[in-house]
Parts: structure tokens; C-alpha cells; sequence
């Protein structure tokens, strides 16, 4: 008999996180745990304020709604398309964990995100074994603030490279002032910037003056967007709890690549346990590329499934809040 339990889980967050325009005290999500012929696969479901379309409540309604079908023997993985991104994400892990469909191996290599003190961040960067590839944060300050910090990284490190994301924070003037700003000798090791400007057409005009290259995040969760190659643009970052099922995420991600565009992977903050799963996504669908899962940084606290290395505290299943069971 198919069983199914929905968790609520919160995660203190690490103080003066900032998320889009938002302060995060802690990350509140669900689990769900599938029961079926003796098996289990679990899933999480984390709609992230500020970027994602549903609340929480709404994700754990429709969650609830779809849960009652499956266990009665009337709903399948396709029938989640009409779902709320995060509910068809987090769900469709837990059917593929049931089935096998989401293969085992993992990679577990993460572009580091630059946070903290300058000094550190150096350290931990020149430390890292192999290909040196970091990611940073701009447009939260004086674009040429963020120009400096650019180009004291690429100095101090001759090898590395970097993954820029503004967040939509510029006008396109205030995205050209940070790349007037840029040493001229850094600029072949950005390999791209994410949505500098808030209009999708002012990010192509500034990847036409400048040379710099960009990719698509936000814009390719708009309505009416349609992924094309185009001068200028060279990946797009998907964050599967903000884009839907892996069936959908699977057909971005492929199509992407068809375009000649880097497929990046990357987290919408979610656990530990989706975190893994994640992983395990980009081992199987883009192995060449490092994907950006590195978000533990920004809590206090693992959830269920350990992420290796990690030494944070680790919540077990006994210390989350059943919210519904059925059948």
C-alpha cells in the first residue's frame, strides 16, 4: 500500500544573510517521504522567498492535494507539470528515488561563493586542488566596489576564474560604470556574469559593449521567455526548486546545451538532502560542469542527509514536525 508523509523543517540561517532584498532568520521548507512495495524515496520542497511564485502554504496545499491522488493510485510523475515548481521538484525526486531514476553517483565539487572576509576567502581559494573557480555576489554595493573586488580576486590568483550574479540589482549605466572599473587583463577570466540588468534586453546591450559575457537565471523562469542563442550569452543557470520537475529540468538543461550554452546547475538554498540530490543531478545530466551548490556556508544546520565534509549539526528525521500523513 503507497504511503506518503509530509515534514516541515526549519534551519537557523548563519546572522545577516540576505537573500534578493530579503533577511533570512532561517530557511523553512517541507519533506516529503514516499512509501511504496517496501520502498522509500524522499524529496524536498523549498519554494524561496523572493524568487519563487509560491508561498510555502500554497507549495504545502498543492503538495497535500497531489499526495492524496498518488497514494490512491490516481496520479503519476506526469501529472505533476501543472504542479507549483517547487512541489514538482521536490516530489519528483521522491518518485525517482523510488524508481531508481535518479542515478546514484553524485558530484559533489562545488564553485565556491565568495562571502566573508578577504582574507579567508584568498586562502580558501588558493587551497583548492585543480581548476580555480569561484563564484561572487555583485550589485549588492557601489558597482565600483564590486569592480575592486573583482579585480583584486583575478590579481591575487593568476588561475582563477569567476561566475559573476547581480540579481537583476542594475540599470544598465550602473552595470556599465562596474565594467568600466574592471582591469582590462581580468576580463577573459570571467566566464560569465548572471543577469546584470533588470531588463533583459539592457543585459544584452551590456554584454554587447563590453564584451563580457552573461547568462539567463531569473529571465528563463519569465512567462513568454524562449531560450535562444544569442550574441552575447553564454550559459544559463538553472535552479531546479525554481524551475519544476526533473522531467522539465532535464528538457532546460538539454536544451540549453543544444544552443551551444554552458547548463549550469545551481542551488536555490535549499538542505543538505536536496543538496545531495542536486549533486547527483549534475553528475548525470551536466558532468563537464562544476555546479553551484555551495549554500551550507549560509546555515547552521544539515538536514537529514549529510553533505560530505560537512561538520555542521545534522537534523534527523525524529526532530521534524509531521504536518500530514496519507493515506
Amino acid at each position: 500500500m503507497r504511503r506518503a508523509t509530509l515534514y516541515r523543517y526549519r534551519l537557523p540561517m548563519q546572522p545577516g544573510v540576505v537573500l534578493g532584498n530579503q533577511r533570512f532568520a532561517e530557511r523553512e521548507g517541507l519533506l516529503v517521504a514516499l512509501d511504496d512495495a517496501g520502498r522509500r524515496g524522499v524529496g524536498e520542497i523549498a519554494p524561496l522567498p523572493g524568487f519563487s511564485r509560491e508561498s510555502l502554504a500554497d507549495a504545502g496545499a498543492a503538495a497535500q492535494r497531489w499526495l492524496a491522488r498518488w497514494t490512491a493510485g490516481e496520479a503519476s510523475a506526469s501529472t505533476l507539470d501543472a504542479a507549483p515548481p517547487s512541489v514538482g521538484f521536490g516530489i519528483s525526486c521522491a518518485l525517482a528515488e523510488l524508481t531508481d531514476a535518479l542515478p546514484p553517483q553524485a558530484d559533489y565539487r562545488s564553485v565556491p561563493l565568495c562571502t566573508g572576509d578577504p582574507d579567508e576567502v584568498l586562502a580558501h581559494l588558493a587551497a583548492m586542488p585543480g581548476a580555480r573557480v569561484a563564484k561572487l555576489k555583485v550589485g549588492l554595493y557601489e558597482a565600483i566596489r564590486d569592480s575592486l573586488t573583482v579585480n583584486m580576486l583575478l590579481s591575487a590568483l593568476p588561475d582563477l576564474r569567476l561566475r559573476l550574479d547581480a540579481n537583476r540589482r542594475w540599470t544598465r549605466d550602473r552595470a556599465l560604470q562596474f565594467a568600466r572599473y574592471l582591469a582590462p587583463d581580468c576580463l577573459s577570466r570571467i566566464d560569465f556574469l548572471e543577469e546584470p540588468c533588470g531588463r533583459p534586453d539592457d543585459s544584452l546591450a551590456f554584454a554587447a559593449q563590453t564584451g563580457i559575457p552573461i547568462a539567463w537565471d531569473e529571465s528563463a523562469r519569465e512567462p513568454g521567455f524562449t531560450l535562444h542563442a544569442a550574441p552575447g550569452v553564454a550559459a544559463l543557470v538553472v535552479k531546479p526548486s525554481l524551475a519544476g520537475t526533473l522531467a522539465r529540468c532535464r528538457q532546460t538543461l538539454e536544451c540549453a546545451q543544444a544552443l551551444g550554452l554552458t547548463a549550469v546547475i545551481s542551488s536555490g538554498v535549499e538542505s543538505s538532502l536536496a543538496l545531495t540530490q542536486l549533486s547527483r543531478l549534475a553528475q548525470w545530466l551536466t558532468p563537464a560542469v562544476t555546479p553551484g551548490l555551495d549554500t551550507l556556508s549560509l546555515m547552521q544546520a544539515q538536514l537529514v542527509r549529510p553533505w560530505p565534509g560537512c561538520d555542521l549539526p545534522l537534523l534527523s528525521w525524529a526532530q521534524l514536525e509531521p504536518i500530514g500523513t496519507m493515506p
